[in-house]
């Protein structure tokens, strides 16, 4: 594969399908108040529904990276858009909390297989120098994913989940198309994944996926605590979705102007202004008295979000690059920190707002943002790179 117009395929491609995966992730978003009062949901349940898509991608994180690395980045990409196809077909139909759950667990195991087996094949063919940029291209693109997200979900609440979901799912089966017709990244690698394992306790590693685990941390908590306390001071699901439909635009327009500059000139400033920028916003987060002051903190919340998933995934892949290890494991160790981030920021956050109210879980995850910052500065302290 070239340079030229086959890679080119490749990203539009790869973006068009992580693209619809955003989508099916993100529809719950307007959902979740009317889904709630009609299923007889608790703040806790409310999070499990939320946290069964990264409780998903966690579980299928390792296992979908040695799919793409035995099988190869095409077979684990198709893979996953089936399970995400026919599971979001069972989301539409089904009609109970049980049922709803285990439909966005396999939602997320098909996410992890998607992935892992698309980034893979775009790092695979992308230079160390620009993949900060490739990489926040195809961000950008799965970011108008959950642009589109709320959108569906806000319309889903008026026709019917049923037939538009059929509909989603019908089209993001003729991706597999295009797809099929692309040349697969690598030929097949025998690397076991204990290879991989050994390589997460490095404390380099183990610093740029902490770096990728508490953003999506922020993210799960904004998505349970941010729709439900919306609805208690009264927006419907129009203006839910139109809140988190504009958040996911600012981070989608920011992802690929800070990939390109991470490239140039290294990750380090958007990291330290992410984690500045997301624990002063979170813990502004119980001042929103009203509709529009609280949509405010949540569209502000999403800048620092957005200067994040770029440089790390990049800091993830040269990582890799250094160790020796495959690509594809590298993507599933990306997935395997944002899933856990995911799945403690949204089950976390509804468990600690029903015990102790909303402002608990959100201040204390802006404590652990300014921590962390602290942390990087000290490592540049004393001389240590920051990640």
């Amino acid at each position: 594969m070239s340079w030229g117009s086959d890679r080119a395929r490749l990203v539009a491609v790869v973006s068009g399908a992580v693209f619809l995966e955003t989508v099916f992730y993100a529809v719950i978003t307007p959902l979740l108040p009317g889904l709630s009062h009609h299923l007889r949901l608790s703040k806790l349940a409310a999070g499990v529904m939320t946290a069964g898509y990264p409780a998903g991608t966690l579980v299928g994180a390792l296992p979908a990276g040695a799919l793409a690395v035995r099988r190869g980045p095409r077979f684990a990409l198709i893979s996953g858009l089936l399970l995400v196809a026919i599971s979001t077909v069972g989301f539409g139909l089904l009609n109970s909390a049980v049922g709803l759950d285990l439909a966005r667990f396999v939602e997320g195991l098909g996410g992890s297989c998607a992935w892992a087996g698309g980034l893979a094949w775009i790092i695979a063919f992308t230079p160390v120098q620009q993949r900060g940029a490739v990489i926040g291209k195809v961000l950008g693109t799965s970011i108008a994913g959950a642009l589109l997200g709320p959108a569906v979900g806000a319309l889903a609440s008026a026709t019917g989940r049923a037939a538009l979901f059929g509909g989603l799912a019908l089209v993001g089966s003729l991706l597999l198309v295009p797809i099929a017709g692309l040349r697969d990244a690598q030929t097949q690698s025998a690397q076991p994944v204990a290879a991989m394992l050994r390589e997460v306790w490095r404390p380099d590693m183990r610093v740029a996926m902490w770096l990728m685990l508490l953003p999506a941390a922020v993210s799960g908590v904004i998505n349970v605590l941010g729709p439900l306390q919306l609805h208690r001071l009264g927006a419907g699901a129009g203006m839910i979705g139109a809140v988190f439909l504009l958040s996911a635009g600012i981070e989608a327009v920011i992802s690929p102007r800070v990939g390109r500059f991470s490239d140039r000139h290294g990750g380090a400033v958007p990291l330290r202004i992410g984690l500045l920028g997301a624990g002063v916003g979170l813990a502004c987060f119980s001042l929103g008295r009203s509709t529009t002051s609280l949509a405010l903190i949540l569209l502000l919340i999403s800048v620092p979000l957005g200067l994040f998933w770029a440089p790390v995934m990049a800091l993830l892949s040269e990582l890799a690059d250094a160790s020796g290890i495959d690509q594809a494991h590298a993507a599933a160790l990306t997935n395997l920190a944002w899933a856990l981030g995911q799945l403690l920021g949204s089950a976390g956050a509804g468990a600690a707002a029903k015990g102790f109210g909303d402002a608990a879980p959100t201040l204390f995850v802006a404590a652990i943002c300014l921590l962390t910052l602290a942390g990087l500065r000290r490592r540049a302290a004393v001389g240590q790179a920051p990640a």
